[in-house]
């Protein structure tokens, strides 16, 4: 299959382009080799010998998560010349904390972040990218482990709002948020046990936390937040989307930041 003609590729768990994909042994050498950002590197079970353990180890060293997959995945991914390998490329190069701080200084605003800590759902990602877009936000920060990276299936989720928003992968969530704190800012999380979101001062130079949607924020970066900040549940569900709860309190700060009052 010529990955160049091949314009969408459809798996079983998410759709990726043709350009996204880098497809044979010594093309995800040469990918590595460049520097390009590699979201994950897919290997038939068992192939972990000869040329493939070389990638796999220099996949390691860079942080690029392995996973093994059946031989007909990487066959609808890669095509039938895969050679037992196919990695994803990001759709969008990342940004650093400090272009993060550099966008909001262009706009003459404070800054407004947003952490996501372990989301993996691709189309919450692309959902709270296409609302942080809408709502102001100057960059979103990841973790490089479990957490989804700008995969194709992020960029179609955004509806373009990848192109505009800023993502920072960091090795250290921990330690991003404690550098957010030495350049000014306060760092609040949405947690079930927090303080009612409408009944804080959300303007200044602000970070919001978001949880993935099974766990919430992990225990060591809710010690990291100033103020923690829930939503009001009136039903029988006691949680929302990810998604849905980072557009919520991202409308709120933007609606104080702008200085309109509550209805």
């Amino acid at each position: 299959m010529d990955n160049k003609k091949n314009n969408t590729v459809t798996s079983d768990d998410n759709s990726v382009r043709g350009e996204d994909i880098i497809s044979g042994r010594n093309p995800v050498v040469e990918a590595l080799r460049s520097g390009r950002n590699i979201e994950s590197i897919l290997v038939a079970k068992g192939e972990k010998n000869g040329s493939i353990g070389v990638i796999i180890s220099k996949a390691k060293d860079k942080g690029i998560p392995i996973k093994e997959v059946d031989s007909k995945k990487l066959d609808i991914l890669g095509g039938k010349n895969n050679q037992g390998i196919v990695a994803i490329a990001s759709v969008k190069e990342y940004a650093t904390i400090d272009d993060i701080f550099n966008l909001a200084k262009e706009r003459n605003e404070e800054p407004f972040i947003i952490i996501l800590d372990n989301i993996e759902d691709p189309h919450n990602l692309g959902a709270i990218l296409r609302t942080a877009e809408c709502t102001g936000v100057h960059g979103i920060i990841i973790p490089k482990r479990r957490a989804v990276g700008l995969t194709y299936s992020v960029g179609k989720s955004s509806a373009g709002a990848v192109e505009y928003v800023p993502v920072a992968r960091v090795t250290n969530l921990s330690a991003a948020i404690d550098e957010l704190k030495e350049r000014g800012v306060w760092i609040y999380g949405a947690d079930m046990k927090g303080q009612c979101w409408c009944q804080n001062n959300l303007r200044g130079s602000i970070a919001l936390v978001i949880g993935s949607e099974g766990e919430g924020i992990g225990r060591l970066i809710k010690e990291k937040c100033d103020i923690m900040l829930s939503l009001p549940m009136k039903g029988k569900i006691n949680s929302l989307n990810a998604s849905v709860s980072a557009g919520i309190l991202m409308y709120e700060i933007a609606r104080q930041r702008a200085g309109i009052d509550a209805v």
